[in-house]
């Protein structure tokens, strides 16, 4: 269940069990700084307790407090201040055993870590635990067709990621696209429509005002400065005809980054 910033910000016993003092003051500085980074508040909700934004990016609070660094905003290919440090070049990913019975998902994550590791970028990630791995990621089922994920933080990658099973009515190119997209968040990469979301999650493509630019929206140098539909692996909602592969200005993005 969503709450919106504004329930969080009037009272926290609203909230699921584990809402304290503490708890509540996080959230707040949490959304606070997420507004201070240009966020829109209609895109800032409260899933079980904790900060998300865009619907499947969770947002610790350690990890708003770092997104409030100078940056140049833009409407396209961006990411937040928060990114995976230097120091960290293999990312393991472990998926639960529930996500590993899953041929689908299963398929669509070995697909997703070769979309990466095609790339030769500075970071390398790998299926399951082992030794030499800098920072691990756990790839987790939840219900729907979903997805949530969340940004980098003491420059480690964001830790988890949840995949819905519904995704196996979608088939495995859009088990791909989704897994490749979450991942995409947990190393920095923010929605490249995010400013209207409509871009990729309506036909019409229309939509409301912009999300303003700010500190927490950095442009990617060499990437454009508008939205298309099915124009990038980052934008909010997947196409149905979607081949799962990264475009060229992701890939661009990515270079530029890593």
């Amino acid at each position: 269940m969503l709450k919106s910033v504004a329930v969080l910000m009037s009272s926290c016993g609203v909230l699921l069990a584990g809402c304290g003092p503490d708890s509540h003051d996080a959230n707040a500085e949490t959304v606070a700084n997420l507004l201070k980074a240009g966020f829109r508040a209609e895109d800032i909700t409260v899933v079980d307790g904790a900060v998300h934004v865009g619907g499947d990016a969770h947002v610790p609070l350690a990890a708003s407090r770092e997104m409030l660094q100078p940056g140049e905003g833009s409407q396209e290919h961006y990411r937040s201040a928060n990114l995976v440090g230097p120091n960290v070049t293999t990312i393991c990913v472990h998926p639960s055993s529930e996500f590993s019975g899953n041929q689908l998902l299963y398929s669509g994550l070995l697909r997703a870590l070769t979309n990466y590791n095609m790339l030769g970028l500075r970071l390398r990630f790998l299926l399951g635990t082992s030794t030499g791995c800098d920072a691990t990621i756990s790839a987790r089922t939840m219900r729907g067709t979903g997805h949530s994920a969340g940004q980098p933080s003491g420059g480690l990658p964001y830790g988890v990621i949840l995949i819905g099973t519904g995704l196996s009515d979608y088939g495995v190119y859009a088990a791909e696209h989704v897994i490749t997209h979450a991942l995409g968040h947990t190393i920095g990469l923010r929605h490249t429509d995010y400013y209207n979301p409509n871009i990729s999650c309506s036909t019409g493509g229309g939509g409301g005002p912009g999300e303003p630019t700010g500190v927490g929206a950095i442009h990617i140098p060499g990437t454009p400065t508008t939205a298309t539909p099915g124009g990038s692996i980052m934008n909010t909602c997947f196409p149905l005809d979607t081949t799962g592969n990264f475009t060229s200005t992701d890939i661009a993005a990515l270079n530029a980054l890593y």
